[in-house]
């Protein structure tokens, strides 16, 4: 399994609190970055409650001091570390990326 960063964009082209989708190699990917620590996150943009890809317009938010995004339909949580469901119900986990900020660029580690 190869893996590759590639660069997304320049980081003043992501919102602050808010999501973005970038397309890599085929697969939509939700970026955020939370401007209260700094903290950049990635994963699947596909909502696995009803396959809409959505999660980019989630409301992002924390549980417990771990940080989240919702989904705008059916408000299923899901953590942005680990990708982990946090919320009521059985909803199927989903994908983080490995994500970086180097030299004003956004960089996300995927399998090529």
């Amino acid at each position: 399994m190869n893996t590759e960063w590639i660069n997304v964009g320049a980081v003043v082209n992501f919102a602050k609190d808010l999501g973005c989708c970038v397309k890599v190699n085929g697969r939509q990917i939700a970026v955020f970055n939370l401007s209260e620590n700094n903290q950049w996150y990635a994963v699947q943009n596909l909502c696995p409650h009803d396959k809409r890809m959505v999660l980019s317009r989630g409301i992002i938010g924390d549980k417990e001091g771990e940080p989240k995004v919702t989904c705008p339909l059916h408000k299923n949580s899901f953590s942005l570390k680990n990708g982990k469901h946090v919320s009521e119900g059985d909803v199927d986990d989903i994908t983080t990326y490995p994500i970086k900020v180097k030299d004003g660029d956004v960089f996300l580690q995927v399998v090529v």
